[in-house]
């Protein structure tokens, strides 16, 4: 998913709930003669046309779901499958996370969270499909889209575009233009290499309007009824590859909710408008991001607002009202997938689709009209349609379903405590110790290094280090000025905080701190503490990304032009209880904690709560 737009390139392919496949896909042993050819013979036979894709022979009405299963654990699969079924899902969705299942070259992990294949058996053992988008680039909000850190150390190579170092992609159509020349032929070339494959089953590109044949088009929003353009072919079908939940929450923003109204209505016009016959919730479950796998600014809530929230629950009203939607959409499959189809006019905003087979018709009629119900008669019969509505009607007369109208329950979500820790007693300290360059230092350089490849993506803490030698010669306030292309930066002077910047997922790039201090005569040290929280996770040219500390300087206020550089600078990476993991029960036990002090206000501190 993109937060910003979409596009991909040879980003989806549907499976039909294929674990075989995908089991080969991960280098494990392909078996002997008769298990592959029991697993061939176990095969669904996935095309499609212009109305649908098409299972063993017949045109499917599909719903889908994104779950993904690094943002949940092994022991959660089959109850969030599960209830997905239950909700009406016939597909779940998920990327595949290049820097999680390769994190150092040539070093594989698919155990435990990252149990691909697994993961897909317990799809294909509860009767659900598969899409599958392989990426390697993601997005996801996902930390550097998925890219593992150490491509950045291949000669030559630039990211997402027409290089020899370079070519697989998803999610492009935004940066495309960036690349100039070299965009339209990776369009291409990434399409003709996905359909190379032979792996029997379509494949798709997000929000790509200009997608090669065979590859499907697809749509990616909030409002795909609306903004899709359709399919760039007759012989296409309508495919929606992400609807939005809601949308990802970030630091220092409210969570952004979307109604179970809403969503219903924009899917079934989806399906009226451009006769869509696929839709993919994203997210249906958004689950956890854990460890340090999330985006700049992403929270470790992923999609908490989904029909299934970060724990899996049940999410009400949305799952049940979608769960409604699509037993109301399924029940009229056959004229939806075979009918001809019609429409009418009952005022400025006001209208209706009809799609009917010789025995089978189902009718939408819908209101666009946010305020005001609307009285029209259809057929025989005179119907009520609620503000911003869209009704279904069965057998173009028997009322089954209505987006505005919710029958589930608000769902309400408590927490009981299990356990008090307010004790202050039981809580201890640990203070971050503040690096300082040591008086002789023969490692020290002119040069302000640049944040990720000096800490090799293994923290996000860098310390700037650095000395100054003050001799009083005038008055006026003295100001530390620091930019940074950060998110967080946090300054020292002499082991004494003097004050913090923080950025914004709105406003990415330069931040600047100005704080006021107080030097001694003589040496006095300087320490940075330059902070990524996440790493960026879309763009062009991502190689070339830089961050950290870019600028250091020490004014008079009063006298701006005897600024005095700070030119002398070593790094320390990551951060004492880090490398100690003082958040272990090992190193916590090697650490000194001591008792807390309700009167004291430290910066950079470890708390534990417990006996010990």
């Amino acid at each position: 998913m993109t937060g910003a737009g979409d596009a991909t390139v040879a980003a989806v392919v549907v499976l039909a709930a294929l674990a075989a496949l995908a089991a080969a896909g991960t280098g494990r042993a392909r078996g002997t003669e008769e298990e592959r050819g029991n697993r061939t013979a176990g095969r669904r036979e996935v095309t499609y046309d212009g109305r649908a894709l098409i299972l063993d022979g017949a045109r499917r009405m599909l719903f889908s779901g994104d779950m993904h299963y690094p943002r949940s654990t092994p022991e959660m699969w089959p109850d969030l499958i599960a209830k997905a079924k239950k909700g009406g899902l016939d597909v779940i969705q998920t990327y595949v996370f290049w820097n999680a299942h390769e994190p150092v070259q040539g070093q594989y992990n698919f155990e435990g969270r990252y149990d691909l294949v697994k993961f897909i058996r317990e799809i294909h053992a509860q009767g659900l499909y598969v899409s599958l988008r392989l990426g390697p680039f993601v997005e996801s909000e996902w930390k550097y889209g998925g890219l593992p850190f150490w491509l950045r150390g291949i000669p030559n190579i630039t990211f997402r575009c027409d290089n020899e170092a370079f070519k697989i992609e998803n999610e492009y159509k935004l940066v495309e233009a960036a690349f100039h020349s070299k965009g339209p032929p990776y369009v291409r070339w990434a399409a003709a290499m996905a359909v190379n494959l032979q792996t029997g089953v379509p494949w798709m590109m997000c929000k790509q309007d200009d997608a090669p044949d065979p590859i499907i088009n697809t749509c990616n929003g909030l409002i795909c009824g609306e903004t899709f353009l359709g399919p760039n072919s007759p012989n296409k079908p309508a495919l929606w590859t992400e609807n939005w939940t809601s949308r990802y929450p970030v630091y220092g923003q409210d969570r952004r909710s979307r109604s179970a109204a809403d969503l219903a209505f924009a899917v079934a016009l989806f399906i009226l408008r451009k006769k869509g016959s696929f839709v993919n919730y994203y997210m249906y479950h958004g689950g956890t991001n854990f460890g340090r796998f999330a985006s700049s600014y992403v929270t470790t809530s992923y999609y908490d607002g989904a029909p299934l929230d970060e724990y899996g629950l049940i999410w009400q009203p949305t799952w049940a009202h979608l769960r409604e939607l699509h037993a109301a959409v399924k029940q009229s499959a056959e004229p939806l997938l075979w009918g001809a189809y019609s429409n009418h006019s009952f005022g400025q905003q006001q209208e209706g689709h009809v799609f009917a087979t010789e025995s089978e018709c189902v009718a939408f009629l819908v209101n666009f009209d946010k305020h005001k119900i609307s009285t029209i008669q259809f057929g025989e019969e005179v119907f009520q349609l609620a503000p911003k509505s869209i009704s279904i009607l069965s057998q173009c007369r028997e009322l089954i379903f209505q987006t505005g109208k919710i029958n589930a329950q608000h769902g309400l979500r408590t927490a009981q405590v299990v356990q008090s820790i307010n004790h202050v007693d039981r809580w201890k300290f640990f203070k971050e110790p503040i690096p300082t360059v040591p008086s002789k230092m023969s490692h020290v350089g002119n040069q302000l290094h640049e944040h990720l490849s000096t800490t090799k993506d293994e923290t996000d803490y860098l310390w700037y280090l650095s000395a100054h030698n003050y001799k009083r010669n005038g008055n006026g306030q003295l100001v530390l000025n620091v930019e940074a292309y950060a998110h967080i930066l946090h300054a020292f002077i002499n082991d004494d905080y003097v004050g913090s910047v923080h950025g914004s997922h709105d406003k990415p790039g330069n931040i600047v701190l100005k704080a006021p201090i107080s030097l001694r005569e003589g040496r006095n040290s300087i320490s940075l503490l330059c902070v990524m929280v996440g790493s960026p996770d879309s763009g062009a040219y991502m190689e070339r990304r830089t961050f950290g500390v870019r600028r250091a300087s020490i004014k008079r206020r009063q006298q701006k032009s005897h600024s005095v550089g700070i030119e002398h600078w070593k790094n320390q990476v990551g951060l004492s209880g880090e490398t100690n993991k003082i958040y272990t029960s090992e190193g916590s036990s090697h650490a000194e904690w001591s008792t807390i002090d309700k009167s004291m206000h430290l910066p950079l501190i470890w708390y534990k709560y417990g006996k010990g």
